[in-house]
């Protein structure tokens, strides 16, 4: 009785749990089987046991790619997120008929930022022949490559990844219309100015919000992959200043053919996004408040 009443419902449904279980399931099943075995694509997988973790943490590159990816995760989130937050408070309170079309805008980089082909631009405005350095030029600043030189690369990264501010924009801008005009009414009343009202009023009701952000970027920046292989050649260069910790895995899965090592960077991944999500949740009950 219940299967004709909801038969077509699972009719519905079918085409994605076929997906879930073609392209989801079944392969994170059996990356957890090869990070136990020893695996190049060409010939059966060998089981191994811990053998790939033991190689994971004697290899100093793999050391050297969570350094590079923590501090790409601990720079750009919160930048992107501070950011997005000013311009959601510029665009909540601007009373411009064009307000609706400056939210598109401001929300497309997002949509193509982590697309090969800005990678692509983006290398190029921060080449030695780029738009920066002729414009620097200009006050007689003569600079080289931003993205050759060690010091700065990665920086040129996080720059893109700021860039990318539109998502957390919109869900900020979602947030700040859900406060009561009747609490900045009576904060004005009291003497309060917007510095104030903002710090008291706005930063603690918004805080849900901040906390969805700040796990989903957690989360997708952890995993970026294309700026750091368009920007860097796919070499992690130079001198492996932007050798993300997905760019290694891709090199040990797919250019070294290592596919056992790199299933055991890619769940080894997934239990650093786990502890950090965790962490995020275990200290908001301190940092965030909820409307009642």
């Amino acid at each position: 009785m219940k299967w004709r009443e909801y038969r077509t419902a699972y009719l519905f449904l079918l085409p994605w749990l076929i997906g879930l279980l073609t392209f989801s399931l079944f392969p994170l099943l059996a990356s957890f089987y090869l990070s136990f075995t020893s695996y190049d694509m060409f010939n059966k997988p060998v089981w191994t046991g811990l053998q790939n973790f033991h190689y994971i943490f004697t290899d100093d590159t793999f050391y050297k790619s969570l350094k590079v990816t923590f501090k790409y995760v601990f720079f750009s989130v919160p930048m992107e997120l501070i950011f997005a937050l000013a311009l959601a408070l510029l665009l909540s309170n601007s009373m411009s008929r064009a307000v609706n079309i400056y939210r598109g805008l401001y929300y497309i980089p997002s949509l193509i930022g982590a697309s090969v082909s800005i990678s692509l631009l983006w290398r190029q405005i921060f080449g030695s022949e780029g738009l920066v350095n002729k414009f620097l030029a200009l006050f007689d600043i003569h600079a080289t490559s931003w993205i050759a030189s060690p010091q700065t690369a990665l920086y040129t990264i996080i720059l893109l990844k700021v860039w990318q501010f539109g998502s957390p924009m919109i869900i900020y801008l979602a947030g700040l219309k859900q406060i009561p005009k009747e609490m900045y009414e009576a904060a004005a009343i009291d003497g309060s100015g917007r510095v104030r009202s903002f710090f008291h009023i706005t930063l603690p009701l918004i805080t849900p919000f901040i906390l969805f952000n700040l796990i989903m970027q957690i989360i997708a920046t952890f995993q970026a992959f294309t700026p750091a292989y368009i920007v860097s050649g796919g070499s992690g260069g130079p001198v492996k200043s932007t050798l993300f910790y997905t760019l290694y895995l891709y090199q040990q899965g797919f250019q070294n053919y290592q596919m056992g090592f790199a299933s055991a960077m890619a769940w080894l991944l997934m239990v650093i996004i786990g502890l950090f999500s965790l962490l995020t949740f275990w200290t908001s009950k301190r940092w965030v408040h909820y409307m009642e």
